[in-house]
């Protein structure tokens, strides 16, 4: 997949701020500091257009990154962070909610998590919440060139069986720094958007 034009069109607080045009979007969503931004970037070859940050909890809003003005990216907020007062994490909860139970134009999620660690609690929740609005995932191992290859296969049958994945295909590894994997994330995403 070519990326000519991305940019972004809005930082939304609730559906009356989404955009308005029908079309396909794929939301990513993840702990806080996973990578969610710098995936998106290596995605888009763009250095910045997401804004990355060592602060967790950066993302507070769902941002809509229009691609090729074919399809959005929405960056959602991390889950996880401690740090965030229950009320502001609430606020998000019902702001996710409101986006993954009632979007239409929403065809998948792509479910970043660390391939250093095991799923935490938190990664198994949004997953089978995921499921559970019948949303198709797929899930993007990143990070991966933060450990040896010998131990990658041991990482992603960690991954797979800790989310007890219906399909080993849906688990994508990955790598922001490398760009490996960047291919193949594409071509799952295309099938889900049905545009080319």
């Amino acid at each position: 997949m070519k990326v000519n034009e991305a940019d972004i069109v809005i930082s939304a607080a609730s559906k009356t701020q989404y955009p308005k045009e029908y079309i396909p979007e794929i939301a990513l969503a993840g702990r806080s500091n996973v990578g969610k931004s710098s995936f998106i970037n290596k995605m888009i070859q763009r250095k910045n257009l997401a804004r990355t940050s060592s602060n967790p909890g950066k993302t507070q809003t769902l941002n809509f990154y229009i691609i090729n003005e074919k399809f959005h990216f929405v960056d959602v907020p991390g889950y996880g962070y401690a740090k965030v007062s229950k009320k502001e994490r609430a606020k998000w909860g019902r702001m996710m909610e409101e986006y993954f139970s009632e979007r239409e134009q929403l065809k998948a999620t792509a479910l970043v998590i660390d391939v250093r660690h095991k799923p935490t609690e938190d990664d198994c929740m949004m997953y089978n919440y995921l499921k559970y609005f019948e949303l198709p995932v797929m899930v993007i191992a990143t990070k991966l060139d933060k450990i040896k290859k010998g131990q990658r296969n041991k990482q992603l049958e960690l991954i797979a069986s800790t989310l007890e994945l219906d399909d080993k295909d849906q688990l994508i590894p990955f790598s922001s720094e490398t760009g490996e994997g960047k291919e193949l994330a594409w071509k799952k995403m295309l099938e889900y958007l049905e545009v080319s």
